[in-house]
């Protein structure tokens, strides 16, 4: 049965809410479905994004394994295409933004990138998390991105027009690096962070992301031994658990693209990731932007955006049918 995605209407009055407070209903065989959450912290901006556009959009708050939501952290945007949709029509993209797994840079600055997206007819479950200077870092951050992922089916019972059954994570920088390791948390042991996920994407597409850990912190990137706590020498295993070209499965398909002027992640971590992915008998692409950087790749005024949108909606439709 087809059901109309909760209008604009309800966003904004939660945007102006005075009060956060997480809640839940129950379906009709007592399963959990998530409920829209007000999020009087929400930019200023949002709104009027929203309300110009033409999509729905929702705010949830997801649940933590330490047992307490940051609601100004855990949480997810919902955007859906307005409109009625048939059960299981809408295909699903998450998307995880990145900055260098520090506060300085949030899940806001990707509303513009998820509006286009539903735009071209795609749900997109927009991730904030927990970073370095705002209760993150390693484990905490790692936790949090499991944590909003596997809330996912609850959203998805909530909005039950958008499929389920497939799902296509995007992650831009540090984001790409996250996006990778939400893909492959199936392989991890059981002691973990983020083993035994109860929502597995399909496929996954990297914006720009440090998918060598190891080469990228030898090459003198300082960010990635902050958000670890160390370096490969010192925390061995904190590496091999979230370093993507550690954790490869074949199965995984996976694109990764970056820009030939990217100074920020060289373009050289994302090829070595798809040729060792490619090696190990993955399905694998490596796209390289030509007069493109670290950050026009996803800006929606830049030369590419079109060509990034475009190769999002293409997984995310193919995740569907293959």
């Amino acid at each position: 049965m087809a059901r109309r995605f909760r209008g604009i209407g309800s966003l904004i009055a939660a945007l102006t809410a005075t009060a956060l407070v997480a809640s839940c209903s129950t379906d009709t065989d007592g399963s959990p479905v998530a409920a829209p959450i007000p999020a009087s912290e929400a930019p200023e901006a949002f709104a009027e994004v929203i309300a110009s556009s033409n999509v729905d959009a929702e705010r949830y708050v997801y649940p933590v394994a330490d047992g307490e939501s940051d609601h100004d952290q855990n949480w997810v945007d919902l955007f859906l295409p307005k409109g009625d949709h048939p059960d299981g029509s809408v295909p699903l993209v998450v998307l995880i933004h990145g900055g260098s797994w520090q506060s300085q840079i949030g899940a806001d600055t990707f509303v513009t990138f998820a509006r286009r997206l539903a735009e071209r007819g795609l749900a997109v479950y927009n991730v904030e998390y927990r970073r370095l200077g705002s209760g993150g870092g390693y484990p905490q951050t790692f936790a949090d991105v499991a944590a909003a992922i596997d809330f996912a089916p609850e959203v998805g019972r909530a909005n039950p027009a958008i499929d389920m059954d497939n799902a296509v994570v995007v992650g831009h920088s540090a984001g790409g690096q996250l996006a990778m390791w939400a893909g492959t948390r199936h392989k991890l042991d059981d002691d973990e962070v983020g083993a035994k996920p109860k929502y597995r994407p399909t496929s996954v597409v990297s914006l720009a992301g440090p998918l060598d850990m190891r080469t990228a912190v030898s090459l003198g990137d300082d960010r990635i031994v902050r958000a670890l706590g160390g370096t490969p020498a010192e925390v061995p295993e904190r590496y091999a658990s979230v370093d993507p070209i550690q954790n490869i499965d074949p199965s995984m398909p996976t694109i990764a693209m970056v820009g030939t002027k990217d100074r920020v992640v060289p373009p050289l971590l994302s090829r070595n990731y798809i040729d060792a992915a490619t090696k190990a008998g993955a399905t694998a692409s490596f796209v390289l932007l030509p007069d493109t950087n670290h950050v026009t790749i996803v800006d929606p005024a830049g030369t590419v955006f079109l060509r990034v949108l475009e190769t999002i909606s293409r997984a995310a439709h193919n995740a569907r049918h293959s």
